[in-house]
């Protein structure tokens, strides 16, 4: 009963170091779980502050685009009013070559008379 006692006592004792080995091993992995647990939140917390960045970035960009629309706008007004005024004086100005021309076929039909009369 000694013997046997003994051999129990023994294969207890390293059932129980068996025991302490694996526990050990199973705190060492949850403490790794945990340390790429916090470095995965740390990524996704950059990550979500790097999103947060890009959307207001985004905001501003929509703003601008906006405002560079309604000036792109007033520029095709003012280049259109541009066009209109260009082509009145256009308009204008072969009036004024017309009125010339006549005002100098005019004179010629008249120097020619007044010089013989």
């Amino acid at each position: 009963l000694q013997l046997q006692a003994e051999q129990t006592c023994r294969q207890l004792v390293r059932t129980q170091e068996e025991h302490e080995r694996l526990l050990q091993a199973a705190v060492e992995q949850a403490e790794g779980l945990e340390q790429s647990l916090r470095n995965a939140e740390a990524v996704l917390a950059e990550r979500a502050a790097q999103l947060r960045d890009a959307q207001a970035q985004l905001s501003r960009n929509k703003l601008l685009i906006e405002e560079l629309r309604g000036e792109n706008r007033r520029f095709a007004m003012a280049l259109q009013a541009a066009e209109l005024k260009q082509k009145s004086m256009e308009e204008k100005n072969q009036l004024l070559e017309e009125q010339a021309s006549a005002l100098k076929q005019l004179i010629g039909k008249i120097t020619p008379a007044s010089l013989s009369g």
